[in-house]
């Protein structure tokens, strides 16, 4: 199997390299951007015996960081470098200071292979569900341990792997241990043939990035009147804003973040606000953050000090089964009540105990986006009680990460 997938990643990638070279001599970020995936590595100093942590994008990558900071303090003295596959990823970590940082090459040996000689490994730990295949075969080959940790797979994949079993078996036997979120996901590959002792329930890291009381009240006004409208997706934006323009008119003193979850969007986004004839500064240019009732976010890493001052968030990329949701865990943990789409499918367990516990407010269409937000602003006791029931469940489903570390102490020793 590893001999099929490489002749077809290699063909595919001589098929692509005139278009790529073309691109390159006319377009310096699209050549510099090849280049950092490709050379990024060697701006680092040789490593020896290095925990290898790969995340794709900014969610692992901050999921990276709590385990990072966790496992520094419990004396961790061996390097941690830190993989991320998107720019936006890299650019994270590189803002966090996680320190050996860098792009995952193309999943191919002739570029993996250097990577692994300059590394080192003693243990690749991967982050919920990027398993690259010609990754975990080199990994195999070299002896090297795979623990995937907050592992999850929705329902829409195990029912693709089961059609391309032989693809996904041959991946998974080069893993050595999943640490899945929740007993579904672990279910899920058990379904698909996964040795049941290869598995164990470790929970959510994400609910372990809670930030203390303190720092919760200290970012927030006396009373708030901030409503965050985080990470959205294509399509939540339109809903957004008829619900800013109502609820503007019926709380005029009321103030509004917008934070795209991808930043490429931002023009785009831009051009639909000034459709609606709103008003509005872009984060990075406000002279005084007093002055406009509505902000749309253009940096990344920006989104939580947003939720720490408000009293009410959204959370977008649930209104289409194709995005499944985003980061919910977030605003709860900053003691607010959240209100999502129905479509959650990469955060089932989270959108679960968040509305279990009153914490979280599912709709089930945009056009509910509205009296969903203006019931919890027409209450602000019932928003304030159920902002603390979300802190709280985060609270009570802490505790991931310890059980990571003991995994990783496990096979990396």
């Amino acid at each position: 199997m590893s001999l099929v997938y490489h002749i077809i990643i290699g063909f595919l990638i001589l098929v692509a390299l005139p278009a790529i070279a073309f691109r390159m001599v006319f377009d310096s970020d699209f050549k510099a951007i090849i280049l950092q995936r490709l050379d990024g590595y060697k701006v680092l100093e040789p490593l020896n015996d290095c925990l290898w942590i790969h995340a794709a994008s900014v969610g692992e990558v901050r999921m990276a960081k709590i385990l990072i900071s966790a496992l520094k303090a419990k004396g961790e003295t061996r390097p941690i470098a830190l993989s991320t596959f998107t720019s936006t990823g890299f650019e994270q970590a590189k803002k966090e200071g996680l320190g050996y940082v860098f792009r995952m090459p193309v999943d191919f040996p002739l570029w993996l292979n250097p990577v692994f000689d300059h590394l080192s490994p003693s243990l690749l730990i991967i982050i919920e569900a990027e398993m690259w295949p010609s990754l975990l075969s080199e990994c195999k080959r070299r002896e090297i341990p795979v623990l995937l940790v907050n592992g999850r797979i929705t329902q829409k994949s195990t029912d693709r792997y089961k059609i391309l079993f032989f693809l996904f078996n041959w991946i998974a036997e080069n893993v050595s241990f999943f640490s899945m979120r929740t007993q579904k996901d672990a279910d899920r590959l058990l379904s698909l043939g996964v040795d049941p002792s290869k598995i164990s329930i470790d929970g959510n890291i994400k609910f372990d990035g809670l930030i203390s009381t303190s720092d919760i009240l200290s970012g927030k006004e006396k009373e708030s009147n901030w409503v965050v409208f985080g990470s959205t997706r294509p399509g939540d934006e339109g809903p957004v804003m008829e619900a800013i323009v109502r609820l503007y008119e019926k709380y005029p003193k009321f103030r509004f973040a917008i934070a795209p979850r991808h930043i490429e969007r931002l023009r785009e986004v831009k051009e639909l606000i000034k459709s609606y004839g709103i008003a509005f500064q872009l984060h990075s240019e406000q002279d005084n953050p007093n002055n406009s009732s509505l902000i749309l976010l253009d940096c990344l890493g920006e989104l939580n000090g947003y939720y720490a001052k408000a009293c009410l968030a959204f959370v977008g990329g649930g209104f289409n089964p194709r995005f499944g949701g985003q980061n919910i865990i977030e605003p709860a943990s900053y003691g607010l009540p959240v209100v999502f789409g129905k479509h959650m499918s990469n955060f089932e367990e989270e959108a679960r105990l968040l509305i279990d516990s009153g914490g979280g407010v599912q709709i089930n269409s945009p056009g509910e986006l509205y009296n969903a937000l203006d019931q919890l602003l027409a209450d602000r006791e019932e928003c304030r009680n159920r902002g603390e029931k979300a802190r709280e469940t985060v609270v009570r489903n802490r505790g991931a990460v310890e059980k990571t570390i003991k995994l990783i102490n496990r096979l990396a020793n």
